[in-house]
């Protein structure tokens, strides 16, 4: 079957997934990560992509961003992964493909959805045994988003604000929603739509999202997005 066009919206957060090639390393080493993070952070900006959330892994790395325009996000992506495979074949003595192919990603609607996204990338680390809490991991957007830091590549999202009127509620407000974790409906669903390019959303939304582009926006009949489940936490 042929791939779908890879859907992107101007303006809208987009979940973007990129993998290492059979799952193999894409970094080696803390001036690995260091040097990728940068990288994404620079084409953010030179393309008019608000980075909103991250989490690089040792195989592979989950972005939360939105674009301006409906080229910037491709233009980003494809200057990270080039740019990034040049320095680590040089620096590695390796050659050929470190990237899965394309990287994939998934159009959010604005609101709770975008938050369980964000909770999802900070609690990677957690799920993987790397560490106990997220604010342990430094190679994710978590401690920005919960005050113990400062990354000035970040835009937080419409979401983010939405938690409270100061700095400390919405700090306080995202470290509880990350702490609550989230169900593994929700992390499927997450996942799923992102690695399919289905859009995740509620009825209305992917109806509204439809009627801009001809391409499929959902897989079949829309059904209620996952809900912030406090119940079926992530082990």
């Amino acid at each position: 079957m042929a791939r779908l066009p890879r859907l992107t919206v101007p303006g809208q957060v987009h979940h973007v997934i990129q993998r290492g090639n059979n799952r193999q390393p894409i970094v080696h080493s803390d001036a690995d990560r260091q040097f990728l993070l940068d990288l994404i952070g620079e084409q953010a900006r030179q393309h008019r992509v608000a980075l909103h959330a991250y989490v690089l892994m040792d195989t592979h790395f989950h972005l939360l961003l939105t674009p301006e325009t409906e080229t910037g996000l491709a233009a980003m992506m494809q200057a990270v992964g080039r740019r990034y495979v040049r320095y680590f074949n040089d620096l590695h003595h390796r050659s050929g493909t470190l990237w899965e192919g394309r990287y994939r990603s998934t159009v959010v609607q604005d609101g709770p959805l975008v938050l369980q996204c964000m909770a999802y990338l900070d609690l990677n680390p957690v799920r993987a045994g790397l560490v106990v809490e997220p604010t342990q991991y430094p190679w994710s957007s978590h401690r920005h988003g919960v005050g113990q830091l400062v990354d000035r590549r970040l835009t937080p999202p419409a979401a983010y604000w939405a938690l409270g009127n100061t700095p400390f509620a919405r700090e306080a407000a995202y470290a509880l929603l990350v702490k609550e974790g989230l169900s593994a409906a929700t992390e499927r669903a997450i996942v799923d739509a992102a690695l399919h390019g289905w859009a995740l959303g509620d009825p209305a939304f992917l109806a509204q999202l439809q009627q801009r582009t001809p391409r499929r926006v959902s897989r079949g009949r829309p059904g209620r997005p996952p809900s912030l489940d406090k119940s079926d936490t992530t082990r």
